[in-house]
């Protein structure tokens, strides 16, 4: 079977060095083994997410010299998908509703702060505080039905009882340096959400289905990512979806050593483009032949 690698760009924003790399990197890699080259569009958040940033990375990967196959999945055309995986996991007793706000939970993880360490998890993103898994389904229900906002979150504690060791086999490295058969700590996130009521999926729920029902074999990623791979891990194990291998890559960082990011500024590959850089120009400045 030929290997399967693809890049998925969220289209909320323009391609900067640190897509570039990812995407040519995809790209060679699938062409060196004979493989396959897909393109996702991961377009899950409505409000950040827009029309004319997806035909960005449309023209941006054209000029670099990538081709793929279409037709591109677009993860918004594909959300009853991620809801029956919810609804699977829900089935099984691996996920309850919470209906704090933000606003709620900041406070409730600073009044435990005060009095001693919280746990975050790998992005620094504080544990779920609450109790709402401890609430009685018929007062779940009643919340629910009257149309109060919720989250959905993965019993963290019944999910890896269920699983039972997980692993993974990394071909490229972690940001310790990682590589081989690593042992996947999807603990480290805990309760965390797979779906809103207005959004029903998450980063992490659709990124391991579409990669299973995409037939994805190898998946190319930045280190930054490294640590999902473990609730990625999990979620393969609980839904019984196929495990590709992993390679994260070196981050692109700018002179300060900071990883590029559309949040920061980093300078679009369209600005570069504009300023007489052709895809050679490119592919020397992130270091590839």
């Amino acid at each position: 079977m030929s290997p399967v690698f693809r890049f998925a760009p969220s289209p909320n924003g323009t391609l900067h060095l640190g897509h570039a790399f990812s995407a040519l990197l995809n790209f060679d890699l699938a062409r060196a083994s004979g493989g396959r080259f897909l393109l996702r569009v991961e377009d899950i958040d409505p409000v950040r997410c827009r029309p004319e940033f997806e035909a960005a990375i449309y023209q941006d990967l054209v000029w670099l010299g990538i081709a793929w196959e279409t037709p591109v999945r677009r993860q918004s055309e594909h959300m009853a998908e991620y809801r029956r995986a919810v609804e699977r996991l829900s089935s099984l007793g691996l996920v309850y509703p919470s209906f704090e706000s933000r606003a709620e939970i900041t406070r409730m993880v600073a009044e435990r702060e005060a009095h001693g360490t919280w746990p975050r998890d790998p992005d620094g993103a504080p544990f779920y505080p609450g109790d709402a898994k401890l609430l009685p389904a018929a007062e779940r229900a009643r919340r629910i039905e009257s149309g109060e906002p919720y989250a959905l979150r993965l019993d963290m504690e019944a999910a890896l009882a269920r699983a039972g060791a997980l692993s993974w086999t990394e071909f490229g490295e972690g940001s310790g340096g990682e590589t081989g058969r690593i042992a996947a700590r999807p603990q480290a996130w805990g309760d965390l959400i797979l779906a809103r009521k207005e959004t029903p999926t998450s980063y992490h729920l659709s990124v391991a289905i579409d990669d299973a029902l995409q037939g994805v074999t190898e998946v190319v990623r930045g280190q930054d990512l490294f640590h999902a791979t473990s609730v990625h891990r999990l979620l393969q194990q609980l839904l019984e979806l196929p495990v590709p291998d992993y390679r994260h890559h070196r981050l692109i960082r700018d002179a300060a050593g900071h990883k590029l990011s559309k949040s920061t500024g980093a300078t679009g590959l369209r600005e570069l483009r504009a300023a007489g850089a052709d895809p050679a120009d490119i592919r020397a400045r992130i270091g590839l032949p």
